[in-house]
Parts: C-alpha cells; sequence; structure tokens
C-alpha cells in the first residue's frame, strides 16, 4: 500500500452528447472498480449528466472522489502523456477545438463541471498519446512544411483503449497485431512490441473506416466539389462528414448496427450498410498488416467489436490469405479466442476498459501508482 492510501478517482469519458463516469479505488498496481454510471442528454450539458452519475453513485453509498480523471480525445502536437489539468492546459485545450470540435468542447465543459462542484485534483488522459511516437512515414501527411509545422499530420485516436488491450494481452503475445476498436466511432491500429507502428485514423476522429455516421475516408475532391458546385459552406460540411454519412446514409435510416444486423434479411439498404462496414474493415487490416509485414493477432474490442459475432466473421472472411481462420461455435460464443487451433493467426476478442487506464494514468501522476 502506498503511504497515502488509496486514492478515489473519478473517470470522465465524455462525447459529444453524453457522459460515462466510473468511480475507482487506485491504489498501487490496483485499481479497484468501485461503479459505473452512464447518462445521455443533451449535446453540451455536461453537468446534469455528471450530477446524475454522482446522483447514482452517492445512492449506493460510494465516496466522493479525491480527483478526476478525464479522457480527452484530441492533444495535438503538444501533449503526449497525461496531464495535470491547470490554465495552461484548457488554454491549450482550447486551441485544440477546430482539431476536434464534437469532442473537445465537450471535455471541457466535463472538467468546468467537475471543477465547479469539488476542489480536486484533475487529470487529462489524450487519446492521441498513445500513436505519439508512430513511424514519421506514418505521421507525416503529403502538404506543404508549413502545415506539418502547424501541427497538420496524422495523430491517430481511440489510444486509451489500445493501451488497455496491449496491457491485457501483452506486448510479446500480440506480436504482429492489428487492434480493431469497433463502435460508433471506429478505427484499427497496427501494433509491434506494444507499439503503434499506423493506424487508420489521422488528423481527425473522422477518417478510417466506415463509421455509424462519420464518412471515414473520403476522396478530399468530394468536399471541394460540394464546396464549390453543390452550395456547401464550412458547417454543412462538417455535419454531412460527421453526423450524416457512414451506416446512416448507407442504410437510409438508422446508424445502430444491431438494429441493421436485425434488418438485413429484409432490409436491402440495411444489408448493403453491413457490408460496406465489414468490406472497408477488412480492406484496413489487409492493409495494415502489410505495414507489419505479417500478421500474428487480430484483436477485436469496442462495442460492435466485442458484441458482433455476424460482423467478426464478415470482417474475417477474405483474410485466409493472413491466417485468419474462424471458430464459428467459439465467435457465436463471443469467445475470448474465436480463432481454431490451426489458424496461423490468434483472432481475440478482448472487453476495453479505457476507464481503469484513465485510472491508472491519474494514480500514477499523483503518486498513488
Amino acid at each position: 500500500m502506498s503511504p497515502s492510501g488509496p486514492l478515489v478517482v473519478l473517470c470522465v469519458n465524455s462525447g459529444s452528447s453524453s457522459l460515462k463516469t466510473a468511480l475507482f479505488e487506485v491504489d498501487g498496481t490496483t485499481e479497484h472498480d468501485l461503479g459505473r454510471a452512464a447518462q445521455p442528454v443533451e449535446a453540451g450539458d455536461q453537468r446534469a449528466a455528471l450530477d446524475a452519475a454522482l446522483a447514482a453513485f452517492e445512492s449506493q453509498g460510494l465516496p466522493a472522489p479525491a480527483a478526476a480523471g478525464h479522457r480527452v480525445v484530441h492533444g495535438g502536437p503538444r501533449h503526449a502523456d497525461p496531464v495535470l489539468i491547470d490554465g495552461g492546459v484548457l488554454k491549450d485545450l482550447s486551441e485544440l477545438v477546430p482539431f476536434a470540435p464534437l469532442h473537445i468542447p465537450a471535455a471541457i465543459s466535463a472538467i468546468d463541471a467537475v471543477g465547479a462542484r469539488w476542489d480536486i485534483p484533475q487529470v487529462a488522459c489524450f487519446d492521441t498519446a498513445f500513436h505519439h511516437d508512430m513511424p514519421a512515414l506514418a505521421q507525416r501527411l503529403p502538404l506543404p512544411d508549413t502545415l506539418a509545422d502547424a501541427g497538420v499530420r496524422r495523430y491517430g485516436f481511440h489510444g486509451l483503449s489500445y493501451e488497455y488491450v496491449v496491457g491485457a494481452v501483452g506486448a510479446a503475445e500480440l506480436g504482429r497485431g492489428v487492434i480493431a476498436h469497433l463502435g460508433n466511432g471506429a478505427s484499427m491500429v497496427a501494433v509491434r512490441d506494444g507499439r503503434s507502428v499506423d493506424t487508420t485514423m489521422g488528423f481527425t476522429p473522422a477518417g478510417g473506416l466506415v463509421m455509424s455516421t462519420r464518412t471515414g475516408d473520403l476522396d478530399p475532391g468530394v468536399p471541394l466539389y460540394l464546396l464549390r458546385e453543390q452550395g456547401y459552406d464550412v458547417d454543412r460540411l462538417e455535419r454531412l462528414v460527421d453526423r450524416e454519412s457512414g451506416l446512416v446514409a448507407l442504410s437510409g435510416g438508422t446508424s445502430d448496427m444491431e438494429q441493421l444486423i436485425e434488418q438485413q434479411a429484409d432490409d436491402p439498404r440495411a444489408a448493403f450498410a453491413v457490408d460496406a462496414f465489414c468490406y472497408h474493415a477488412r480492406q484496413h487490416v489487409g492493409a495494415l498488416a502489410a505495414t507489419l509485414g505479417g500478421l500474428d493477432t487480430l484483436v477485436f474490442t469496442g462495442g460492435i467489436g466485442e458484441k458482433g459475432a455476424s460482423i467478426r466473421a464478415g470482417i474475417s472472411r477474405g483474410l485466409e490469405h493472413l491466417g485468419v481462420v474462424i471458430d464459428d461455435a467459439a465467435n457465436a460464443a463471443h469467445a475470448g479466442v474465436i480463432s481454431t487451433p490451426d489458424s496461423r493467426c490468434v483472432v481475440r476478442v478482448i472487453p476495453t476498459d479505457e476507464d481503469r487506464v484513465i485510472a491508472r494514468h491519474t494514480g500514477a501522476l499523483l503518486g498513488r501508482c
């Protein structure tokens, strides 16, 4: 036990229209999960979400937090490690709003909401940090130096989730690994020696895989055409890329993968959306495997990755040349390993735990780990 005793940490995961919270007791190398709460709210109403979550914790007799750790989607070029939040960090975050306009304002609101309720230390944990040391070839965009110097490069996201998975499996066991974090936001990372080698998201969380409402990778000529010929302005274009594309556009109805799977037998557009998600994800697995020079492990995580057996199967079909062979019974049962014993690539399903990583970093920064 550390001399100061255990630290109760409130972990705050801010979305653009929701707030998820967890309470951990951190001591030494241990993070004990005291409770979790998720409360959807109107966009930007972080205070209401926080109050609802804390009321749920208090009704269970749980202690008040002594510190708070926040998931912050974008750290920009400056932040590669968790950091104690002060006025300077808040100024940095406000300057990063153009990098992630859906997420950074919500994170700032959550930080303000916690600060208004308690005078406790708060820590920012950045989703981009896991990818900070990617090779230059993976980071640099083919743009002029002036833009690169201004921070316009590939950052990568879902880093807290990837960090958890690497820790859960072990770098040696992963070998040349591709981790697929599949949820409303979806991305993949190529990992070697436990470190990010390349990833599908780039400058913002809108690129890479087809997602629930985001385009994923898009020919840059498309937004130029829309601006020039279709009367779009920047706000309309941003709404299209982030809110009106991906699965919701392809299906013509819903962005919810569970609903699409249920509807696909009777609805051709739902079936097309599911097939498109698997098709593009499969392409990205192949590209990342090429970066690694082969594939030893494929990991599925995130809400869709953990629960969507048919999606895992749909992505894996066509990856046999990389040694991926799925055991249908194990996949249907959501087993920890869903590949056959003779599969050259081990395929795993691992529930992620970003909150635990936030608690761990917060405790370490405050001297409790």
